[in-house]
């Protein structure tokens, strides 16, 4: 009943279900690893504009999507009119879909105007939204906050500019800025948002497993869901929301051996990717993820974090999780 298809613009994605684009985490190999569980689409990390429109070799990085199963999304930030059109013009040539990013909380982000900071000045939210869209070869969609804080809730407003601009589909997340990730998403927020337009919306905040999945549907009446931190250490929940929204029945987790073979494949593709040096610091984060509530996670995790050698990483989880085997 709410696992279905779900057309944005031209695109139509093979169920409602959404990796969400998260700086320093949904590169390639993470990406390529939820991929295998069947979400209908990812996004990769956020991109500059001012970045890409002074042709950062960095940021180049983050774009590549070499070999990777479509279709994708490309996500960019940015206050600056100019640079926002231009990277719509240039993204837009790589990607399935392009999405405009006014939900990023970070101070980094935030102090320069871009990310959340949109959400205190709409005429200028809907300037570039409208270029975005101009600029855009591919349908263009918006993910957004309720609002800087709880004096001021914007999400209606905001989700009914981005439809007359041209904004093929929006995703809220149902926190203020002031909120970050605390406390509970606002589903109410979500539910308004929904019924203000006709365009496709998708719920965002606190899916962590196959309940809070059902509740977001059943509660909003949203016609897709965008999972991020549930998928953190977790490539696993689409697959298991997608069974269980299908049948109402849950599938088995993961077993140990399964966590241990995917951590092994995420290591691997991140040090093809990167380079060992970077791609180990980089995993620690994704290691402790996987191990999160396992036996003795945190003195593994204190290990593993003093390591930057592939050989002895490697022989540490093949260690720890031969242990948890036997125990």
């Amino acid at each position: 009943m709410y696992l279905k298809k779900l057309k944005i613009g031209n695109i139509e994605l093979e169920n409602n279900l959404i990796l969400a684009p998260m700086a320093g985490i949904t590169d390639l190999p993470f990406r390529s690893i939820c991929k295998k569980y069947g979400p209908g689409l990812v996004c990769t990390e956020m991109v500059s504009s001012k970045a890409i429109f002074y042709g950062d070799e960095k940021t180049k990085l983050l774009l590549n999507t070499r070999g990777e199963q479509r279709p994708i999304s490309m996500q960019i930030f940015g206050s600056d009119v100019e640079t926002m059109g231009h990277a719509a013009k240039k993204l837009s040539k790589l990607a399935d879909i392009l999405d405009i990013n006014m939900g990023c909380p970070a101070p980094k982000v935030v102090k320069n105007g871009d990310g959340s900071k949109l959400l205190l000045d709409l005429d200028k939210a809907e300037r570039i939204i409208k270029v975005v869209v101009q600029n855009s070869r591919v349908p263009v969609t918006l993910k957004f906050r309720k609002g800087w804080n709880n004096e001021n809730i914007v999400a209606c407003e905001l989700a009914q500019i981005a439809e007359k601009s041209g904004v093929s589909a929006i995703t809220i997340h149902g926190r203020t800025r002031e909120e970050y990730y605390g406390g509970k998403a606002d589903l109410d927020i979500i539910k308004k948002v929904k019924q203000s337009v006709k365009i496709p919306v998708i719920g965002n905040g606190d899916i962590i497993d196959e309940e809070s999945a059902l509740k977001m549907f059943e509660y909003t009446k949203v016609d897709g869901i965008m999972i991020g931190r549930g998928a953190m250490g977790n490539p696993w929940i689409f697959a298991q929301i997608k069974y269980y929204l299908e049948t109402g029945e849950k599938l088995p987790r993961p077993t140990n051996d399964e966590r241990y073979e995917i951590l092994k494949k995420h290591i691997e593709l991140e040090i093809k990717e990167k380079g060992e040096v970077v791609a180990l610091k980089e995993m620690r984060k994704h290691i402790s993820w996987y191990t999160k509530n396992m036996k003795d996670s945190s003195a593994f995790r204190n290990e593993i974090n003093h390591t930057d050698n592939k050989e002895k990483l490697m022989e540490l989880i093949t260690n720890y999780f031969e242990v948890e085997k036997n125990n």
